[in-house]
């Protein structure tokens, strides 16, 4: 393989690649625990916002609502990297 044609090729990969992170960007995911906390991220996994019922809020059981949190954030978290797989799945680069 000549030395251009591998340029080229690479420059098409880096192209796709920079693609996928923009779509990736623009992407939002919701995740959710109980109906009362919710998390919503961008494809990269970045918390965009986080919005909890007033009915989740307990002083006495501030741990429930730390439970809550945290199973938004990891059901947000699995929708992020279906979405990355998804984004990535069928990306080759020619001749390798």
């Amino acid at each position: 393989m000549d030395m251009k044609r591998l340029m080229k090729q690479m420059q098409q990969a880096q192209s796709a690649a920079n693609r996928i992170q923009e779509d990736l960007a623009a992407k939002t995911v919701e995740g959710t625990a109980s109906g009362l906390v919710r998390v919503t991220m961008n494809g990269h996994g970045k918390v965009q916002s986080l919005k909890i019922d007033p009915q989740a809020v307990d002083g006495d059981d501030v741990e429930a609502l730390e439970d809550l949190i945290l199973a938004a954030i990891q059901d947000a978290a699995g929708q992020v990297d279906d979405l990355q797989q998804e984004a990535t799945r069928g990306l080759s680069i020619p001749g390798f």
